[in-house]
This record gives C-alpha cells, structure tokens and sequence, in this order.
C-alpha cells in the first residue's frame, strides 16, 4: 500500500527476504540460475573485481548513475548472472512481480590492443595463477587499466538494454548488473578474459615462453639444448663441475725410506 502517491517503505531484511524467494521459486523452474551473493560488505574484493568497478566509476557518465544498483546488489537483487563472450545476460527483481531481464554486449578487444598488451607484459608475468591472483607489478596493473589501451572497456563499448519501463539510459537494474560482473571476477577473474573474448592462456603462454628465451639469450648458450655450466650455476644456485676443471689425479711415488 502506498500513501500519498509514495510506494509503501519496505525493510532491508523485507527485501532480501523477498529476492531470496524469488531465487527459490526461479530454481525449481531453471535449477542452473546463478545469483549473485556478496561475501562481505564490499561489492568487490579482488584485484579483477575492485578494477572492474574503478573502471566504470572512473568515467563520469557511468560515475553518476552506478550508485543506483548498489542497494540492488546488496540486498541479493541480482536473481542470476551469467557472463559468456561479449554478453552479460540477468534477471534483476525489481518492484514488479516478475524479474527484468537485462542484456549487455561488450565489444570484443581489438586485436592490435591485445598483441600490444601481450608485448609489454614480456618478463611480468610468471604463470597464471600470479595472473588469476593478480599478483603483478603494480606497472602491469596501470597497463591493463589505461583508458582507450588496457583491457577494461569504456562505456562507447558497451550497449545495454533492460525490460523495465525506467526511461533513463542506464536504470539502476543495468547498474546492478556491471557491479554484480565485478563480484562474479572475485569468483572466478579467468570470466574476465571469456568476456572480453580472448585466450588468456594465450597471454601466459606467450609471456612465459618469451621470458624463457630472453634468460637463454642472455645465457650464452653454445646451442638450443645447452646452456653454459656457469650460468646455470647462477640460476639455481648450485655448483656443477666442469669436465675440464676435472681435480688433477694425486701424483704416485715411492715413500721416501727412513
């Protein structure tokens, strides 16, 4: 009920309470609906997360509308999330009965950006776990935020369109969304990649490979297979002897007779 054309004051705990069965009773129809859940206060925690949010923020057309899916979020609003490549598909429950359906495309990363990013992240990256993680130099981390070269969008590559009649360009179901994908990479960052739509493993692979090559060329390997015994000395911190620096055999005589 509602007074004097204001909607009826609904609580905190009314409206999670509310969203949770509108979870239950979406998955006795779609068992595989994915809500999103916050662990914590934060909408995002992780490197990924955290870089995903400040990159939406950071523009002013997106700064001054997000704020209004953060409530959403929080009150587990976001009935199911699922990112594939260069889609966002949700169900937001809103103020009607039946949830919105919101639908986001992501432009793919141009091609010339990502051998670019792949190049300048030679000698940064040891395996993807650090990736994953997201445990890099901070100088890395710059290169993959930086506007217009990095990896994250800005809003010209983003389209979005929502079920609800909310007249605004991006209503606060949308906003809910872009945060709800922020605390889906503290779930799983490799999700970021799959938006984007490239191969992440081709980023590891190919970092990891050209950092091996750059230690063998500085190595003065006399070949492809074999590196000098000094320097892998100095690698692994071990001591290997040389076949020339064989000890010389202890010379035989004949005792000297008192």
């Amino acid at each position: 009920m509602s007074y004097y054309g204001f909607p009826e004051y609904v609580t905190v705990a009314e409206k999670k309470a509310r969203n949770q069965k509108s979870v239950e009773k979406l998955k006795k129809k779609n068992p595989d609906i994915t809500p999103v859940v916050l662990s914590g206060r934060k909408l995002a925690a992780t490197w990924w997360g955290k870089a995903w949010d400040d990159n939406l923020e950071s523009y002013s057309d997106y700064a001054n509308r997000m704020g209004r899916g953060r409530s959403y979020i929080r009150h587990g609003a976001i009935l199911d999330l699922k990112i594939t490549p260069g889609n966002i598909t949700a169900l937001v429950q809103g103020s009607a009965a039946k949830p919105y359906r919101i639908d986001i495309t992501i432009q793919q990363l141009g091609k010339s950006t990502w051998e670019s990013i792949i190049k300048a992240s030679e000698g940064r990256i040891d395996s993807l776990q650090e990736l994953i993680d997201g445990k890099f130099p901070k100088a890395l981390g710059e290169l993959f935020t930086t506007r217009g070269k990095g990896l994250f969008p800005a809003p010209k590559e983003i389209s979005f369109h929502c079920s609800c009649p909310d007249w605004a360009s991006m209503c606060k179901h949308v906003a809910a969304v872009l945060y709800g994908v922020g605390a889906r990479l503290d779930e799983n960052p490799a999700l970021f990649f799959i938006l984007r739509n490239v191969d992440i493993d081709e980023l590891v692979s190919k970092v990891i490979v050209q950092k091996s090559e750059t230690l063998i060329g500085k190595s003065g390997r006399k070949s492809g297979r074999v590196i000098e015994n000094d320097d892998i000395s100095a690698m692994f911190g071990i001591e290997i002897e040389s076949e020339n620096e064989k000890p010389a055999p202890k010379k035989r005589g004949r005792k000297k007779k008192a």
